[in-house]
């Protein structure tokens, strides 16, 4: 503590921005280590953690090892800062096989599998949506998981598992060389590609003049 000559008042000194504060405007961490440092350097110092995703927020004293908690910082941290410092410190003690996160970009709530009984059709609480809990994906609806997981990354949005349930109930067939969907109406099975590759409708195989097939 100082007085100062000008005021007659007790102020501390804040090591972070090296001035002298009214006892009003500091912050101690009176319970773990006692160091002093102004709200307004604390408040800075834990938002720029809490934005680094750093739940962990340690004392700003050189070779302090007290860990600051965010029932000490209610009454100078916006509240929105608080409730994203809870909810990481919530999640940081949650182990990393039991979380997973809802697929949706848009939402991305964290759920959390208890170890349970296996399930696959599942609601998100946050946003209402299905989706697949062993796949983590927004649910493939008509199609089993290993037949999903055997799907290129680029194969697996919901247009276009929607288009591939339409070809297989239509009996359309792939090209083989484009992936391109192709629907023979009549002729033989000989099907020549937009891309020009040569294949056969009933097995899908290459086709050559010496192919047979019984489809």
């Amino acid at each position: 503590m100082v007085t100062s000559k000008d005021t007659k008042v007790l102020k501390s000194f804040c090591g972070i921005c090296m001035d002298t504060k009214a006892p009003s405007e500091m912050f101690s961490n009176a319970t773990v280590c006692g160091h002093l440092f102004c709200s307004d350097c604390i408040r800075g110092h834990v938002s720029c953690k809490i934005k680094e995703n750093i739940v962990s927020v340690k004392c700003p004293e050189p070779k302090c090892k007290g860990v600051i908690g965010p029932e000490l910082c209610r009454s100078f941290l916006p509240k929105e800062v608080i409730e994203r410092w809870e909810n990481a410190l919530c999640e940081s003690l949650i182990l990393g096989t039991q979380k997973f996160y809802c697929p949706f970009k848009d939402c991305s709530a964290m759920l959390v599998d208890d170890g349970g009984e296996a399930v696959t059709s599942s609601e998100c609480p946050n946003c209402n949506r299905l989706f697949c809990a062993q796949c983590k994906v927004a649910w493939h609806t008509g199609m089993r998981c290993n037949d999903f997981k055997r799907l290129k990354k680029n194969e697996r949005n919901p247009e276009d598992i929607m288009l591939m349930q339409l070809a297989k109930n239509k009996k359309w067939r792939r090209c083989p060389s484009c992936n391109f969907y192709v629907e023979k109406r009549d002729g033989c099975h000989h099907i020549t590609c937009r891309c020009g590759y040569e294949f056969c409708y009933g097995c899908g195989k290459k086709y050559d003049k010496s192919h047979a097939c019984n489809p």
